[in-house]
């Protein structure tokens, strides 16, 4: 089924997911899922088969809470130094395809781009850096500063208190469906969920949700 255009005529505010929406998944899920692994079987004399089953429990237990998204966390409960690990590393993380582009033609359409992001606020400093995400947003919101995630629906209106938007006149894209869900439980108008946020892997589905490959789809 196409996925229904964007009628951006009725459009002033979009916000947007940063990783898997904006920049490569591949970063993350690389990060998570061999990095952290292979270092915490290196530190812990176990095999990397060994850290991913001992590791699992710890990482389903915060999956959806504030702390599966918080690196001071990780690096209590891990002994490795996550900051540090994402600031050598930082060479891997990128735009997806086309999200560039399509953040310098939402600022030419005069639309007001707000970054509303799961990740820690070193995190999101360490990216920013990176790839100069600050240069095309006029506002900028870390889960971390409302105590809640995005899939709480305890976050949606701390955001809207602090980044007053109208409801049906504001466009929301995220590569996460319990995001999606919260987001329309709130009363967001527009959603749009993204199938491809990591380049390795074959596109998701995006439920009840009209998906795009790429962000840069929308102003197609």
């Amino acid at each position: 089924m196409d996925t229904p255009a964007v009628d951006w005529t009725k459009i002033d505010t979009v916000l947007l997911d940063m990783d898997g929406t904006l920049l490569d998944l591949r970063f993350d899920n690389w990060f998570w899922q061999e990095l952290v692994p292979g270092l915490y079987a290196a530190a812990h004399g176990l095999s990397v088969p060994e850290a991913v089953l001992r590791l699992g429990p710890k990482f389903r237990e915060t999956r959806g809470t504030i702390q599966w998204y918080c690196i001071d966390h990780w690096s209590r409960e891990l002994g490795l130094d996550i900051a540090a690990l994402k600031r050598t590393t930082f060479d891997h993380m990128g735009y997806l395809p086309g999200a560039e582009d399509f953040l310098v033609r939402l600022g030419a359409a005069g639309k007001r781009r707000v970054l509303v992001t799961n990740a820690h606020p070193l995190t999101l400093a360490v990216k920013t850096a990176r790839v100069g995400l600050g240069m095309h947003f006029d506002a900028v919101y870390s889960s971390h500063t409302f105590g809640a995630p995005k899939e709480s629906a305890d976050f949606w209106p701390r955001l809207q208190a602090a980044e007053p938007f109208a409801l049906g006149r504001t466009l929301f894209v995220d590569d996460s469906l319990p995001v999606l869900r919260a987001a329309e439980e709130f009363g967001v108008a527009w959603l749009r969920a993204v199938r491809r946020p990591d380049t390795g892997q074959p596109p998701q589905t995006t439920g009840p949700y009209p998906g795009v490959d790429r962000i840069a789809d929308l102003l197609t």
